[in-house]
């Protein structure tokens, strides 16, 4: 059975000792080498090539976050596990961006760890339980769709206009003018940068108005 080689990156000794005795208790696990800081871990995973890096957020010299950036295009082959003791949103969202695929909160218990590494070192993503909801609810702020941009009636029109109908069949169905459906059409095409009647039905697909 091939072992998942793992890089330990953290500035405090004693928590790489204590990652390394429940690791190194994994049949399926080997440590290859240890950084205190992030530079440490950027020249020791492009040598080294480990699985997994166990990426410690906040390290002297060079973060984590940082670290974990130029790791993504230096070391593609190895996958970084954040660690962290902060569940604040910000810190996940921006190391998650960095291309880390998985935050594991330094409060976890044993089995979070080695279920954790095993699931970065086979391609899934993991989040510690406690962050799962920060995560979700900066998503939902920082995730724009562009369609929250328009009114309730203007993505009425916007789907009328996606199935084909005209202007005028669209003011006969919303009992509006003319004039006033074609004031809300080009509004839309404004505000979701469109600039065919074309690239309209692809965004209402895309979006799920119309089949």
């Amino acid at each position: 059975m091939r072992r998942i080689r793992i890089l330990l990156a953290d500035d405090h000794a004693v928590v790489r000792q204590g990652f390394r005795m429940i690791l190194g208790e994994q049949p399926d696990m080997e440590i290859v080498g240890e950084a205190g800081n992030g530079r440490e871990a950027v020249e020791l995973a492009e040598t080294l090539k480990p699985d997994v890096a166990i990426m410690d957020v906040a390290m002297p010299e060079l973060n984590g976050i940082e670290a974990t950036r130029r790791l993504a295009s230096s070391a593609p082959h190895t996958r970084v596990l954040a660690l962290s003791m902060h569940k604040d949103s910000v810190y996940v969202r921006e190391i998650l961006r960095a291309g880390a695929r998985g935050y594991l909160l330094k409060d976890s218990g044993a089995a979070d760890l080695v279920s954790a590494v095993r699931a970065v070192a086979s391609g899934e993503g993991y989040l510690s339980p406690a962050v799962s909801n920060a995560v979700l609810d900066d998503y939902r702020r920082h995730v724009t769709n562009p369609i929250d941009l328009l009114t309730s009636r203007e993505r009425e029109v916007l789907q009328m206009l996606a199935e084909g109908k005209t202007n005028k069949e669209i003011a006969a169905v919303l009992n509006l003018s003319v004039y006033t459906v074609d004031a809300h059409r080009g509004r839309i095409m404004e505000k979701l940068n469109l600039h065919s009647i074309n690239e309209l039905v692809r965004f209402a697909v895309r979006n799920g108005l119309i089949d």
